[in-house]
């Protein structure tokens, strides 16, 4: 039995020899983990120290590391300049067969010349780089030039635009965004000669990332710069015109890129933003010449009503410059406590009439009218109560408070001439103002007569 078990053993044991080559010749070629077959099993120290410097010898980063081995135990030291280089000595120690530990004893090498010759030797390769490509980057350049001054005297084509589009800030725009296009091309052909587009995608992606930064911090200027666009295209206003924009009325000097310029009434600048301008409700004076106007006169409330209504539109209808058609109108509009409320309005052609002086003179003809005629336009009137306790004197003269606060009668009035002779010729001060105002600056104003008007 011992015998067998002996003949057992040894051919277990032939048979584990016979596959270790097989087992290694499996491996993968470059694995890091994989054993470097570069000796037998049996290597002895001498050949495992040859082995290492050989390959540190090839390694310019590992060539002044030393090795020693005693008894499988490989001992590194010298310099590196990196603890990477430092750390792939290590490993590379560790992988040759017959190896059984590995002490890394390597310094790194922190002098001064030895940092500076290896950067003396990249700027030298860059600067000779450059010059060998010399060439290349002066085609890549005259390519860019060429495209780019291209793109420029197109955009710079004045008549091109115009024609193409008769607004002029879309033209502008247009003409802007053909030559920053043309000047991203020359970029993608210089760049494409260098065999460098993955700067570009580079460049393109940072420029994407500050586009949207930027977005951010100015999104209120590119909100009127799309607010100018749009009301560029359909104008809700042209020059001159009376318009009131949320309460904030004025004639019209220009529209600019940022905001809309009106001159007040009483002559001063008024910049409204034109996103606020472009979400606002607008009241334009201007755009229809027929205005009408209206006014209250009150009556006493025991006068007859109706033929006060007829009296004062009588009164308005008989000026010149208050239009026959549509006739002027009266109506109730409440009855109160000690009078009856009349509402009166009429038309008026604005081109030959001022608003506000045709109301007043229609307002001043109707009083009179109704004065004339009878109608009392009644005042307020105070009733003072005194009880018993007061003074004597008090309840003597509280009838005489009583009638004196009762209105009197008027005097008749003097003979006035006819409100029609009257001047309600329009005031062209302001108009005349802003007409100076574009004539100064004719540049930068996107209201153009040929766009449609809302």
């Amino acid at each position: 039995m011992p015998a067998v078990n002996r003949t057992i053993a040894l051919l277990v044991a032939a048979t584990l020899l016979a596959a270790t080559p097989a087992l290694a010749q499996d491996e993968t070629p470059g694995d890091p983990d994989s054993v470097i077959e570069t000796a037998p099993p049996g290597a002895s120290d001498s050949e495992i120290t040859a082995r290492i410097r050989d390959i540190f010898a090839e390694i310019e980063s590992l060539q002044h590391v030393e090795a020693s081995v005693a008894s499988g135990v490989v001992t590194l030291s010298g310099e590196t300049q990196t603890a990477d280089a430092a750390a792939r000595a290590e490993a590379i120690a560790a992988r040759i067969n017959g190896v059984v530990t590995v002490e890394n004893e390597i310094e790194r090498d922190v002098s001064v010349t030895t940092r500076l010759t290896p950067a003396a030797g990249q700027a030298e390769t860059f600067f000779r780089d450059v010059v060998r490509s010399l060439p290349l980057l002066s085609l890549a350049l005259a390519a860019f030039a060429v495209i780019a001054a291209f793109g420029w005297l197109v955009s710079v084509w004045r008549w091109l635009w115009r024609h193409i589009t008769p607004n002029a800030f879309i033209a502008e725009l247009a003409a802007s965004t053909f030559r920053g296009l043309f000047f991203i091309l020359g970029a993608v052909a210089a760049l494409s000669l260098l065999d460098a587009t993955a700067l570009l995608g580079a460049f393109l992606g940072a420029a994407g990332v500050i586009g949207l930064a930027v977005g951010f911090a100015v999104r209120d200027t590119i909100e009127n710069y799309i607010a100018s666009i749009m009301l560029s295209l359909r104008q809700p206003f042209r020059p001159n015109d009376h318009v009131v924009i949320d309460n904030k009325e004025g004639r019209v000097i220009r529209l600019t890129s940022r905001a809309t310029i009106l001159m007040t009434l009483d002559g001063n600048h008024l910049r409204i933003p034109n996103a606020s301008v472009f979400k606002a409700v607008i009241l334009n004076y201007t755009r229809n010449p027929e205005r009408r106007f209206d006014f209250e006169l009150g009556v006493d409330a025991d006068d007859d009503p109706i033929a006060a209504i007829e009296t004062g539109v009588a009164a308005i209808a008989a000026l010149d410059f208050v239009l026959k058609d549509p006739p002027p109108i009266g109506f109730i509009k409440a009855v109160g406590d000690s009078n009856i409320v009349i509402f009166f309005a009429a038309w008026i052609d604005q081109r030959t009439a001022d608003f506000a002086k045709s109301r007043s003179i229609a307002l001043s003809a109707a009083k009179d009218a109704l004065e004339d005629a009878g109608f009392a336009l009644p005042e307020p009137i105070y009733r003072l109560r005194f009880d018993e306790k007061a003074p004597p004197i008090l309840q003597d003269t509280s009838d005489a408070v009583a009638t004196e606060t009762k209105p009197q009668e008027k005097p008749e009035k003097r003979e006035r001439a006819a409100a029609s002779a009257q001047d309600v010729a329009p005031d062209t001060h302001l108009e005349e103002k802003v007409e100076e105002e574009r004539r100064e600056e004719p540049q930068g104003d996107l209201l153009s007569p040929s766009a449609p008007v809302e």
